[in-house]
């Protein structure tokens, strides 16, 4: 029997940040072994912990919950532990380096540590820490990617910023930084803190960073990039904004959501590069999620919000990743990101066809798969008939929600068109490896369970009450307990099918000409060159640092191996002193030493040095 108290003091980022060190020095299917289990040992402490459990301690004086177990963390837990467990398994049959996997790594437990966290102040420690070491697993690959993760880290660092004033002046109105269930505090602290998670959460206008970065490392990278910084920072969301604070905020929250629905669908609709479009409905999703959120937090009477926006959060860890990995598998045997350079791949690429179709079925919430569950509940919330919550005020954001889903399904019909089933293959590839599949089909299987035995759902999810097999909410006017495969919510369903299958074939030959980036990169181009010449000048300076270093080391290392002839040169460049040649018939003794390593590296030891000595301090 497991001792679910002895499994509450095993804090999860502790783990991963270990098994992060031990990818670096262990064989490689070793390393990457400890990283999986440390993964899989985060999914069992979110499933068994007890609700409630949490460990304290103080630091500079200050009280602080480094690990805070409920409901909603137990369900972000569950979902970020079995994904990284997927993509570690991934990554090592892709054969990405260790030293990526590492960095990765580090950025996982950092998210953990954002999602676990009890108090304002572990949360801000976490939350830069993961800005960090996300920046470093994109910097990780070189070349574009190196501009791009630059821009990041930008934005990223800007935002921590402000959110480190939110917690601030959070601080200065409750006396303390421990969570007490009723959010971030009103006014100044609100203001700033949905202005800087803003930024992760990829509100528009400060999303530019989401497109432009997600594309450029490595497809593996890519995977690990796609979850743990946008879907943690969701969740921060609600820890700041919950049903319980009944914000005036929320209204303003809830649209910009929606409007992010609209947005990202519309801007994925228009891309070639593949991962540019999984990229920009991050920021679709994302939408749904911020749109629940914002009305949970506005009415009291929105609790389904809530449940929606937290079960979609969970269901689009698990497509979202999946979609990636497909993407990735494709860019992996194919080596090409333009969707329209490819074709007919599903007779080359079955598996791996059907593992994109599960994924594609899940976030398009076609009946039968988990998108459908969650979405459903969030069209309900905001939906303002009165057989409903009938909440006039969220009427446009009920269309928006439509709209974004319609964008949605015409998006992954031309991306599974063009991708697998346009034409004929002109290359012969094989198919995804077995690790590959393993990760994919575990991550689909998931999907197509929890949209089949969705009441499994609804036990997981923290604000779900499921009774008789239907979810417990009171529908004024109409059914009091509503079914998630009611009749209506099949209707609805089947009209935006039709709805997308029948754009799409409308739109399909002019939308094949378009390729619009971001307007952004347009209105804002005095950031994009500020951000590449700051980052050429940071690089620079970096590469002369390191170059003086590593000759001054390797300099007296030369000078402690050969001291004769290191005294005959100090001696020859004194006046008035002759000294006799020495010419040794093997020049004297080299330097072997290994001195150099990445940035990445380098910064991810520190980081790993500086989390270890804080979590002792705390302790």
């Amino acid at each position: 029997m497991i001792d679910a108290e002895l499994l509450t003091m095993a804090y999860p980022p502790l783990l991963v940040f270990a098994a992060a060190l031990l990818v670096l020095v262990l064989p490689r299917i070793v390393g990457f072994a400890a990283g999986a289990l440390s993964l899989a040992a985060v999914l069992a402490i979110s499933l068994v912990a007890p609700e409630g459990s949490y460990l304290a301690g103080t630091f500079l004086g200050f009280d602080v919950v480094p690990f805070y177990v409920d409901g909603f963390s137990q369900l972000i837990g569950i979902g970020l532990g079995f994904l990284g467990v997927c993509t570690v398994i991934y990554a090592y049959s892709s054969g990405a380096s260790r030293e990526l996997v590492a960095i990765a790594l580090a950025y996982v437990a950092s998210s953990l540590g954002a999602a676990f966290a009890g108090d304002w102040l572990v949360l801000v420690f976490m939350w830069e820490l993961m800005a960090v070491t996300s920046t470093l697993v994109v910097w990780h690959y070189g070349g574009d990617a190196v501009r791009a993760g630059f821009r990041y880290a930008l934005f990223h660092g800007t935002g921590g910023v402000i959110v480190l004033l939110a917690v601030v002046a959070h601080y200065v109105q409750a006396g303390t930084f421990v969570y007490d269930g009723t959010g971030i505090g009103a006014g100044l602290p609100a203001a700033l803190a949905v202005l800087g998670m803003g930024v992760n959460v990829g509100f528009i206008g400060l999303h530019t960073w989401l497109p432009d970065t997600y594309p450029r490392p490595h497809f593996v990278a890519s995977v690990f990039l796609s979850v743990y910084t946008t879907k943690t920072s969701a969740f921060v969301l609600y820890r700041a904004f919950p049903i319980e604070a009944q914000s005036d905020l929320g209204i303003y929250i809830a649209y910009m959501g929606g409007v992010m629905a609209v947005y990202g669908a519309t801007f994925a609709l228009l891309q070639h590069d593949m991962r540019a479009l999984l990229s920009y409905h991050i920021q679709a999703q994302l939408g749904y999620i911020v749109a629940g959120i914002g009305m949970g937090a506005w009415t009291v009477t929105s609790e389904i919000a809530v449940a929606g926006a937290v079960t979609h959060l969970f269901n689009n860890i698990l497509f979202k990743s999946l979609l990636f990995m497909a993407v990735g598998v494709v860019i992996f045997r194919t080596g090409e990101n333009d969707l329209y350079k490819l074709g007919g791949l599903w007779r080359e690429m079955p598996l791996t066809a059907i593992a994109f179709g599960l994924g594609a079925l899940s976030i398009t919430a076609i009946p039968g798969f988990n998108g459908y569950v969650s979405k459903g509940m969030l069209f309900d919330a905001a939906n303002p008939d009165p057989h409903y919550y009938g909440v006039a005020e969220f009427e446009a954001l009920y269309y928006l929600l439509w709209l974004g889903a319609i964008g949605t399904l015409l998006s992954f019909i031309k991306l599974g068109y063009y991708v697998f089933f346009h034409g004929e293959s002109d290359i012969s590839v094989p198919d995804a490896r077995p690790g590959q599949l393993v990760a994919m089909l575990g991550l689909g299987g998931a999907c197509l369970l929890f949209g089949v035995w969705w009441q499994g759902l609804a036990d997981l999810a923290p604000t779900i009450d499921a009774q008789g097999g239907h979810f417990g909410f009171t529908y004024p006017g109409g059914e009091s307990e509503l079914h998630p495969y009611s009749t209506s919510h099949l209707e609805t369903a089947g009209i935006l099918t039709a709805i997308g299958l029948v754009t799409f074939v409308v739109v399909r030959k002019p939308l094949s000409k378009l390729d619009l980036s971001d307007p952004a990169t347009i209105v804002f181009p005095a950031g994009y060159y500020l951000g590449r010449w700051s980052m050429l000048a940071v690089t620079g300076i970096f590469a002369a640092v390191d170059a003086a270093a590593v000759g001054f080391v390797k300099g007296c290392y030369w000078i402690g191996n050969n001291p004769v002839l290191a005294v005959d040169a100090a001696a020859r460049r004194l006046p008035l002193v002759e000294v006799e040649e020495r010419r040794p018939a093997d020049g004297g003794r080299p330097s072997t030493i290994h001195l150099r390593t990445g940035i990445g590296t380098s910064v991810l030891l520190l980081t790993i040095l500086l989390t270890i000595v804080l979590w002792v301090l705390i302790n």
